[in-house]
């Protein structure tokens, strides 16, 4: 009770990979050398194995809204005509971004909790055929809601627009067929799924729009990406890397090539859904329509701010957890399942997350939340047969 530990329950950053870690000690080592260049095209070709795409992956120092703004600038002009879907604080940003860069953008907009429907987007771009570009959140982590990628990758590839995905939660915690679905562009960051922290960011660029790049009048300088492909050629990149991140993102995809990215997403979305089930039982409902495996949001009780609930886990258990977003600040609070996360948390988590109910004089049975965990536990870990016979 009086020995804390701080834990990280976020969306982003993430626990981190002890393996990675360690490999961050070892970062005195000179960008334009033989070593370095090894460990950057170790670093590629792994990425490339484990997103299990043959198209180029390319990394760039930066937070995952550095990639973002670079898949606008890199493979678009001012005036293009695009169109963004947005249903949360990340869809806003795109918003933001296709206004910085001057960009004509046609928004579909979901309220907060829901998705941007496939058909809205193939009827979109039936209406306007100049659009170039779509843009989307494969999770929006805002509101805890998954996009139906797929779908939107069978009604872009109908057109000869690029599709824009941001997957920064979306790796590691969904399916995504980056050829087999037509993304074009998929965009990820280091301090989620991968386990390690904020500072690298990083996009796999199909055929199709490296071939827009050709055309692309956005001015570009620091992400330029062309120059980055060029320089990734030859293991070194266009700047000075990240050394320190790059030793750390080498464990980490070393790790995941183990396990496996079906394993890593299956984890995610074992977590998520034994999430789900515990908060029936504590008579909490679920914000979104669209439930993702990279967070779960969830509303606190009536009358309670989701405030409360999030303090109330930093004081009692030192344990940080996400309150909402904007307007949805006080209104929900969001469980992570994205990264180096394990059962072992979950039981935990939601233990504490009853207390801070009955602390805050919540009618709770308790073990009803954790029960519901363990059941979704053992309907994968222990075959149902196994379970007869006991």
């Amino acid at each position: 009770m009086y020995i804390k530990k701080q834990r990280l329950l976020t969306p982003g950053p993430t626990p981190l990979l002890p393996a990675a870690l360690h490999a961050m000690m070892g970062s005195d080592i000179h960008h334009r050398t033989e070593d370095f260049r090894t460990l950057y095209k170790q670093v590629l070709a792994d990425l490339q194995h484990v997103l299990a795409t043959s198209h180029d992956v390319l990394v760039v120092v930066a937070s995952g809204s550095g990639a973002l703004e670079a898949a606008t600038q890199n493979f678009f002009s001012p005036g293009d005509e695009v169109l963004v879907c947005s249903a949360g604080k990340f869809g806003e940003r795109w918003e933001e971004i296709m206004k910085a860069w001057g960009m004509k953008a046609t928004v579909l907009k979901a309220a907060y909790g829901d998705a941007v429907q496939p058909e809205a987007v193939r009827q979109a771009l039936a209406q306007n055929r100049a659009i170039k570009g779509v843009f989307v959140q494969a999770s929006e982590t805002s509101t805890g809601t998954e996009h139906d990628v797929r779908a939107m990758g069978r009604a872009v590839k109908e057109t000869g627009a690029l599709f824009v995905v941001d997957a920064i939660t979306g790796f590691g915690t969904m399916p995504l067929d980056i050829e087999g679905w037509g993304l074009d562009i998929v965009i990820g960051g280091s301090q989620k799924a991968f386990m390690i922290p904020p500072g690298l960011a990083f996009l796999s660029i199909s055929p199709k729009a490296w071939a827009a790049a050709d055309s692309a009048k956005a001015p570009r300088f620091y992400f330029d990406l062309k120059k980055e492909k060029k320089n990734a050629v030859n293991g070194e990149s266009a700047w000075t890397p990240n050394t320190a991140l790059l030793l750390a993102f080498a464990e980490s995809l070393k790790y995941i090539k183990s396990i496996g990215m079906d394993k890593l997403v299956a984890n995610a979305q074992l977590l998520a859904r034994a999430t789900r089930e515990a908060m029936q039982p504590l008579g909490l409902q679920l914000f979104s329509t669209s439930p993702g495996s990279s967070v779960t949001a969830v509303r606190p009780p009536a009358g309670m701010d989701s405030g409360v609930i999030v303090k109330e886990f930093r004081s009692r258990f030192n344990a940080i957890i996400t309150n909402g977003q904007g307007s949805m600040k006080g209104q929900i609070f969001r469980l992570a399942h994205l990264g180096y996360f394990d059962f072992h948390d979950l039981f935990a988590i939601i233990a504490e997350l009853e207390i801070i109910l009955a602390a805050n004089g919540q009618p709770v049975r308790f073990g009803s939340g954790v029960a519901a965990v363990q059941n979704a536990y053992m309907d994968v870990a222990l075959p149902k047969a196994e379970l007869a016979l006991s």
